[in-house]
């Protein structure tokens, strides 16, 4: 036991060390977990594929993974962009597929290795889709809806073929009995899920909700006890973390849920990817460095270009089209869980699956500063990308419109709301890449303009030339610097007022040096407003009617 414990601390110690490095390349951390596995292997420190402690940690990383996955699903989010998210989902899973059939039998794998490795390519991993685009605040942008929209078509269906293949067991032949047999039993388990999740373990956990900690128990012993009666069932113990993650989404204590269950995943599921990166130091790469850059081209070029030409198809701008396709240029921790599956089915042997998460490192590598510099190299691509755009674009239906409004307002939510309210409609304009946003700002009537405004065709359509008052309320350093240089060149800006928004006094500074005529810093505005009050009345009578007019603020936002 000791000796487990020994060698646990060197894999934690070096996966530590690894992920420091890993953020400062602005890598994500599964790379330094299969990179800990690669110097373990090297130096020999010990074997982890023989060791049972290991293999079983590995194994509940996987279901604490799918767990969260289920407990997750939120189809919600796609109602916005729905139809879009399932064409383009499903079409890029159905072209990605087939050539990377095609191209791994010409490359000389058999027909059952072939269909495993252009599954595996298909798949691209929305945890680090999610992670970047939240650092780049573009999750709520028409582009980061449509691709995570896209991104969950595509993990359900690859827990689809995991619930399928995990119903075989090791070495055995897949024949149609067994198929029909075991999609009956996966849907039955499906629906059971369904039905406990609708109609009973709400009230269950609404009754222990109250205390966190036995919230936190209760949900690791429903996880682990649907695992194991999943395994009786036939099927493996990750599946059964999925089901039983499923069953508990519609819970109103999901998201308590789900930060609780989160640590135990990270840590949990870094073995996984350690056994795995291990694997490839005992692996014979002989003949396989040919296809290695092949498979990882079409990922890095061929995935892009699939979604690019499809979005197109479905009358998407070119810069929403490329964007969408920059978050598609890796493959996925289900691709690595599937190669892992297969071989220990015996569907694959240890080649193909080095072959895989060889690509896998390549790609989450090169896709990473893909998706961090999207906007840039879009900029530089952006003529000849126009050959995949319609003439006619059906992405915004004011796409047609110019607009000569007096003020320009960038960014309609909380900040921006209550700014667009006190304004007159007639007088307005708003920028904002939100579609929700763009739904609500048709209702209350607002003219407005739907893209980002890093896009110099949206920036062309405002004539901010016409303006005599820019408020942004971006959070996007960036963004903001770039429109302030852009606007200090024109030749009005001796009229032109310039209000941006900063997040410490650090961007204020820098706004302010280049021109900026304010700066909004919410909490020190708030603090300068609500201080200036109480001032002028120490009885406090006044904040009963700042009260009342803020409810009725607060109203007009949310049902608007």
């Amino acid at each position: 036991m000791s000796t487990g414990i020994f060698e646990l601390t060197i894999v934690i110690l070096i996966a530590a060390g690894l992920g420091v490095v890993a953020k400062l390349l602005k890598q994500p951390v599964i790379l330094a977990y299969i990179f800990t596995g690669i110097i373990i292997g090297i130096f020999s420190f010990f074997h982890l594929n023989n060791k049972e402690l290991f293999q079983t940690f590995s194994e509940l990383g996987i279901m604490f993974l799918l767990f969260l996955v289920g407990l997750e699903i939120n189809y919600v989010s796609l109602k916005i962009v729905g139809k879009t998210a399932i064409l383009v989902g499903l079409a890029q899973i159905i072209f990605t597929s087939v050539i990377g059939y095609l191209i791994s039998i010409f490359l000389g794998f058999s027909q059952l290795h072939s269909l495993y490795i252009a599954i595996t390519l298909t798949f691209s991993s929305t945890i680090i889709v999610v992670k970047l685009l939240s650092e780049k605040k573009d999750l709520n942008s028409l582009y980061g809806k449509i691709s995570i929209g896209f991104l969950l078509v595509q993990d359900f269906i690859a827990i689809l073929i995991l619930i399928f293949l995990s119903g075989f067991q090791t070495g055995e032949k897949i024949i149609l009995g067994d198929i029909v047999f075991t999609v009956f039993k996966g849907l039955t388990l499906f629906i059971l899920m369904i039905y406990l999740g609708r109609k009973i373990l709400p009230l269950v956990f609404d009754k222990i909700a109250r205390s966190q900690e036995l919230l936190f128990l209760a949900s690791l012993a429903w996880c682990l006890t649907i695992a194991a009666s999943v395994v009786k069932a036939g099927f493996s113990i990750e599946i059964g973390g999925f089901l039983a993650g499923l069953a508990l989404a519609n819970s109103s204590e999901n998201f308590q849920i789900s930060a609780r269950i989160k640590p135990l995943r990270d840590f949990f599921i870094l073995i996984f990817f350690v056994i795995l990166g291990s694997s490839l130091i005992f692996s014979d790469f002989s003949g396989l460095i040919l296809p290695i850059i092949v498979l990882s081209l079409f990922v890095l070029i061929g995935n892009p270009l699939i979604v690019l030409i499809i979005m197109g198809l479905l009358g998407y701008r070119k810069r929403t089209s490329f964007m969408c396709g920059a978050t598609v240029a890796q493959i996925s921790e289900f691709s690595l869980i599937l190669a892992a599956l297969g071989y220990k089915l015996g569907h694959l042997n240890s080649g193909v699956v080095s072959l895989i998460t060889a690509v896998g490192i390549i790609t989450i590598t090169l896709s990473t500063y893909l998706i961090i510099y999207a906007e840039k190299i879009f900029k530089r691509l952006s003529r000849l990308l126009s050959l995949f755009e319609r003439k006619r674009i059906r992405e915004d239906d004011s796409f047609t419109k110019q607009f000569k409004k007096p003020i320009i307002l960038i960014g309609a939510h909380r900040l921006g709301q209550s700014i667009a309210h006190h304004i007159s409609k007639e007088h307005l304009l708003i920028i904002d890449f939100d579609p929700e946003m763009i739904s609500r700002l048709k209702r209350c009537g607002f003219d407005y303009i739907f893209g980002d405004i890093s896009d110099a065709e949206i920036f062309e359509r405002a004539n901010f030339e016409e303006a005599r008052l820019v408020i942004s309320t971006s959070t996007n350093f960036e963004d903001n610097f770039a429109l302030l240089l852009n606007l200090n060149s024109f030749k009005n800006r001796g009229q032109l007022k310039i209000i941006l928004r900063a997040a410490d006094e650090k961007e204020a500074l820098l706004f302010y040096k280049e021109g900026a005529d304010y700066v909004l810093l919410p909490y020190f505005t708030s603090g300068q407003y609500l201080g200036k009050t109480i001032a002028v009345d120490p009885s406090l009578q006044i904040l009963k009617q700042l009260k009342t007019r803020d409810l009725e603020m607060m109203k007009r936002m949310l049902y608007s």
